[in-house]
């Protein structure tokens, strides 16, 4: 992998735990300026946002956001993958 290729991650990269279950948020150069999401729940399902957001801290908002309005169950899937 050249350096050109190396792929930047967030420091902001946590995991966080609510009602029971943990997650890790994951935040990622996109390699042009802007920041990828994703959600792995504790089974290694995966949840990715389709636009990359301008800063590793409103990727690091969406994501807190998110479980706070939602809850953090619509985050995790089943052992196994999503139904």
């Amino acid at each position: 992998m050249s350096d050109e290729d190396e792929l930047i991650v967030s420091p902001l990269c946590q995991p966080l735990e609510s009602e029971g279950h943990t997650v890790r948020i994951e935040i990622y150069g996109d390699g042009e300026g802007g920041w990828l999401l994703e959600v792995v729940d504790e089974y290694g399902n995966s949840t990715v946002w389709d636009d990359p957001f301008p800063t590793d801290q409103e990727a690091l908002a969406e994501a807190l956001a998110t479980v706070e309005e939602e809850g953090i169950a619509v985050l995790v899937g089943h052992a196994g993958g999503f139904d």
